[in-house]
């Protein structure tokens, strides 16, 4: 299943913290929603959630990835992957993300809030 491009424009969201600190759970919030939300990965395909589970047990994590909610389909998140105190590594895969979407050519790909 392939998330479907809208017409308008989205607002694409890169949220930092450390890891299970509960941004996906203020997320919700904001979406009025207690749904989970639906990952889909850079090529716009859906992320069989038990799999996404699978591998952030071993520590793997994908900043690309496109987390919606199904009530607020306009807000795209994309998660920092647990920004740790200290943690060069986190922070050069953070940096470079914000700088790949600040050259984006097209408004849906650039990075509209840091939070």
């Amino acid at each position: 299943e392939k998330r479907s491009a809208k017409k308008c424009v989205n607002l694409l969201m890169l949220v930092i913290g450390r890891a299970n600190a509960g941004k996906t759970t203020i997320l919700q919030r904001v979406c009025k929603t207690r749904d989970n939300p639906e990952i889909y990965n850079s090529a716009g395909k859906k992320i069989d959630l038990a799999v996404l589970a699978a591998s952030r047990e071993r520590g793997e994590h994908d900043m690309e990835n496109e987390m919606m909610f199904k009530s607020n389909l306009g807000f795209i998140f994309h998660d920092s992957c647990g920004f740790e105190a200290g943690g060069e590594s986190e922070f050069n895969k953070i940096k470079a993300f914000i700088t790949c979407c600040s050259k984006e050519t097209k408004i849906r790909n650039k990075l509209h809030v840091i939070w």
